[in-house]
């Protein structure tokens, strides 16, 4: 299967992999939320070949995850910034990177990323909790279910 047929998929999960389901647009998805804005510093940052990096910004582009932000006129040098939609990716990353700091440094060889909540002042411990009774969500507990029309 081609990376452009996931997105046909009946699966919001293949769909959403046709977008950003490679190593590199994570990583630069990532780096945004780190403020990173422009072509060379991601390409310095990330080590990614030119070509690749171009690719993947395109597709971001394209799916309005980024916007692409004239800076400087001559010669034409653009930014690429978080459209609402690519701010929505922000629980997954911190998810990503929570699973990361418990499941992949169980030795404790790397420093934990963690992230401080500005408006309260404290380092936050993100959980997924059900939006109608609150206890927090588990594999084992959950069922999906296909709706064919929209539930509130």
């Amino acid at each position: 299967m081609k990376w452009h047929e996931l997105g046909e998929m009946n699966c919001p999960i293949a769909r959403t992999l046709s977008i950003f389901g490679d190593r590199w647009t994570l990583l630069i998805i990532r780096n945004a939320f780190m403020a990173t804005r422009r072509f060379d510093d991601f390409q310095k940052q990330l080590g990614i070949t030119r070509h690749l990096l171009t690719e993947r910004i395109n597709r971001l582009v394209e799916n309005k995850i980024f916007e692409k932000v004239l800076y400087h006129e001559a010669p034409k040098r653009y930014e690429y910034k978080l459209t609402e939609k690519g701010l929505a990716l922000y629980p997954i990353i911190v998810s990503m990177s929570v699973w990361g700091n418990l499941w992949q440094n169980e030795d404790k060889q790397f420093p934990e990323l963690r992230y401080l909540h500005k408006s309260c002042g404290n380092v936050i411990q993100p959980t997924l909790s059900c939006n109608c009774c609150g206890q927090k969500l588990d594999a084992r507990l959950m069922s999906p279910v296909y709706f064919t029309e929209n539930i509130s």
